[in-house]
């Protein structure tokens, strides 16, 4: 069994994963040059302790689209080495780390400079699981034979505000920012 640290070593640089994506590229493109990061203490605090982002992700998915910017931002400015790993190449490791029993993503695993797990953040700040929640809550029964379809019309819509709402992804940083902040203080 492989560890976090081998997927870490073994895995690519966000900024290549992010130029390699063949969906939703551009709308993660969009969401990288758009977002700016807030003037607070998190990057000069993370520069004092080293750290490595392992982020176990897929390009077709909208949550990740959004995310892996913000986190990709934080860990150019902190200096930080953020890798990535396919969640589908390789479940053993997303099987570590499930969310609810499911292999919900972007899953950011934080690893101390030797390469030990201290910590994880993901797969949504708590604001965003509470839209995909009230989306969900307004979708037909699996059955129903509708059901298909308002689900994409669902996705369709969440990617469109992951894009377009700045506030999305500010509560994804404020998330990810406490996250970081219980581990190094």
């Amino acid at each position: 069994m492989k560890t976090e640290k081998q997927y870490f070593e073994e895995g690519k640089s966000i900024q290549a994963y992010m130029e390699e994506m063949s969906t939703l590229k551009q709308e993660s493109m969009k969401v990288y040059e758009e977002f700016q990061l807030p003037d607070d203490e998190l990057i000069q605090l993370l520069k004092q302790h080293p750290l490595n982002f392992l982020v176990i992700t897929e390009d077709w998915c909208g949550d990740a689209m959004m995310i892996n910017p913000v986190i990709r931002k934080v860990a150019e400015a902190a200096n930080i080495d953020a890798r990535v790993t396919l969640r589908d190449e390789d479940t053993e490791l997303i099987d570590r780390h499930l969310t609810n029993g499911g292999r919900a993503i972007p899953i950011v695993l934080i690893l101390d400079d030797e390469g030990n797990l201290i910590g994880k953040w993901g797969p949504r700040a708590p604001e965003v699981q509470q839209i995909v929640d009230e989306f969900r809550s307004e979708l037909p029964a699996k059955e129903d034979p509708q059901f298909q379809e308002k689900q994409k019309e669902m996705i369709s819509t969440l990617t469109g505000r992951y894009v377009n709402e700045p506030q999305l992804w500010a509560y994804v940083y404020d998330s990810f920012k406490d996250t970081l902040l219980h581990l190094i203080k």
